[in-house]
């Protein structure tokens, strides 16, 4: 009789254990299958980041490894700008954390739709891999399972390094003409973010707006150019926000 117990015990089990495979290759794929469209979004912007690396001095397996370390695209083309000016390290703080905060507020919502055994570790590599897209995705289902952000996370991962890799050691043969027109990119991925946004509520607009004219402010005022762009980026940042939580609580909640 115990020996019958013990046999159905382990059946049980290893029924279980294989249900739980099944679910979790299921869930990796369809994470992977999500990922495919951000993961060629982010090929051409970090091709752009390659190539602006390697023209300010980078080598190109220095590029590669930023991309690979961060994975944050407005918080790499503001760090390599100060990087060029050795020794601004207040000033690579103050920019990166208020570029980068965001996915703070970004993990912490998304960790609240994970299931039980996505913990520990897991939950960090979780932090490191958040993007904006990323988080869109994933935030949309009731629950987040390790195997589907695993899957989703892999090839924005791959795709963001490869174009990297690309841009840096691609730059100097491509045509200037190119090169330039490839460098709007990063704009036209803050823009696709922005502009849904803008449509749904009237506030973000107002506080767009006064951002794109404090960046002016910086970048033609006399007094005001001295100022470094992290630093100038930061100020923009953190007063258009002030500002649009103060005028606009009510719209912003809506």
């Amino acid at each position: 009789m115990m020996e019958n117990r013990k046999i159905n015990n382990n059946s049980e089990y290893n029924r279980k254990m294989e249900n739980r495979k099944s679910r979790g290759s299921k869930d990796f794929v369809c994470g992977l299958k999500a990922g495919v469209p951000i993961g060629l979004g982010y090929l051409s912007v970090s091709f752009t980041f390659g190539i602006i690396a390697v023209s300010y001095g980078f080598y190109w397996w220095q590029a590669v490894m930023i991309s690979m370390l961060n994975l944050t695209s407005a918080g790499q083309f503001a760090g390599i700008g100060i990087m060029q000016s050795p020794g601004q390290y207040v000033e690579m703080f103050i920019s990166q954390l208020t570029i980068n905060i965001r996915y703070s507020f970004m993990t912490i919502a998304l960790s609240q739709k994970t299931n039980p055994r996505f913990r520990g570790i897991y939950r960090w590599i979780l932090g490191a891999a958040t993007t904006d897209e990323i988080f869109a995705v994933a935030v949309a289902r009731e629950e987040v399972s390790r195997s589907y952000y695993f899957g989703l996370m892999v090839i924005p991962y791959f795709g963001w390094t490869l174009g990297t890799l690309m841009g840096a050691v691609l730059g100097n043969i491509l045509p200037p003409s190119l090169i330039s027109a490839l460098g709007l990119a990063i704009y036209s991925m803050f823009v696709a973010i922005v502009i849904p946004e803008m449509k749904k509520v009237r506030a973000v607009v107002y506080v767009v707006a006064f951002a794109l004219a404090m960046s002016c402010l910086f970048a033609y005022l006399p007094s005001l150019k001295a100022i470094s762009t992290g630093i100038s980026v930061s100020i923009c940042a953190v007063t258009a926000a002030a500002v649009g939580a103060v005028l606009f609580p009510r719209a912003l909640e809506e």
